[in-house]
């Protein structure tokens, strides 16, 4: 009842506050990111409560904004899974899911993992830029084609359990119909809000080359860049392709590209903050990620 009070009050504010040179409200997308980023969500770990508030925030925004759910059943996809001591039961674990009809039977799926690592050794990992503001984005971006009809029909996933490996995006690839959801492509994001030399990268292309043109071609913010890479077999670490939820579209030749920026040095640590986003460049992110969905619904037949 109190996020959803905050959540009203939020949105009121913000209703009327969107910035000309962007396709989406700056000052909501700010403001869910404070939010859902807060020390009163202790961290999102899956299964806790301040992840069941994270979740009750997404979807009270998504009724807002008259996105209907994915399934007959609701918005929430539960799951359970193994782990080393014990096991996360039905419920604990929520994928929450949501769809924007297009004109098209294809899909497109996009996608941002909510949970993040809980509370560690009694300090909070609030993880704003991993991933609350992958998150944050999603919202935006589900908001800018709720009011600009797609192409393709769009699925709004946000994923649990991503820090627990994968999981969550993992049981939504597993439990839906492929073949029936006929999905063409997964657009990722995780952590997009920091970047020192103001650079995002959008990874994929290597595998999946034709991608890569329709996102050349968008016009893009000033003083941002966005490259490609990250996605070469063989480079370790600097190879992304298998660090987070696009990894199990990729498993089933699902193309994907997912955007994201070089790791900092408050990946996985409790100085995780909001007050260490850089706005300026998370919102042209943000822009440049509407952009290139949009190129990408366009150009997929």
């Amino acid at each position: 009842m109190i996020v959803c009070r905050i959540l009203f009050i939020a949105v009121l504010f913000f209703t009327q506050t969107a910035f000309a040179q962007y396709s989406f409200n700056a000052g909501q997308l700010t403001n869910d990111l404070k939010i859902l980023s807060s020390d009163s969500l202790e961290g999102r770990k899956v299964g806790s409560e301040g992840n069941a508030k994270a979740r009750t925030y997404i979807i009270t925004r998504l009724e807002l904004l008259g996105i209907k759910p994915l399934l007959e059943s609701g918005y929430v996809q539960t799951f359970s899974f193994p782990q080393t001591f014990g096991q996360v039961q039905p419920g604990d674990a929520s994928n929450v899911l949501a769809v924007i009809e297009g004109t098209k039977k294809e899909t497109i799926v996009i996608s941002a993992h909510y949970d993040h690592l809980g509370l560690l050794g009694g300090k909070i990992y609030n993880g704003a830029d991993d991933n609350a503001s992958g998150t944050v984005a999603l919202l935006a971006i589900a908001e800018y084609f709720a009011k600009n009809k797609p192409s393709h029909r769009i699925i709004i996933a946000f994923f649990d359990a991503e820090e627990m490996g994968l999981r969550g995006s993992a049981h939504f690839v597993n439990a839906l119909d492929l073949a029936r959801e006929s999905i063409v492509l997964n657009i990722n994001m995780d952590m997009i809000s920091r970047s020192d030399k103001n650079e995002l990268y959008a990874c994929g292309t290597h595998h999946y080359p034709q991608l890569k043109k329709p996102i050349e071609k968008i016009s893009l913010p000033e003083k941002f860049s966005l490259l490609f890479g990250h996605d070469q077999p063989g480079s370790g670490r600097n190879d992304w392709t298998s660090q987070s939820d696009q990894m199990n579209f990729h498993l089933k030749k699902i193309p994907f590209v997912y955007f994201g920026v070089e790791d900092h040095a408050d990946y996985h640590r409790p100085t995780d903050d909001f007050d260490k986003v850089n706005l300026d460049f998370y919102h042209k992110s943000v822009e440049a990620i509407i952009r290139a969905a949009k190129a990408l619904d366009k150009a997929l037949q």
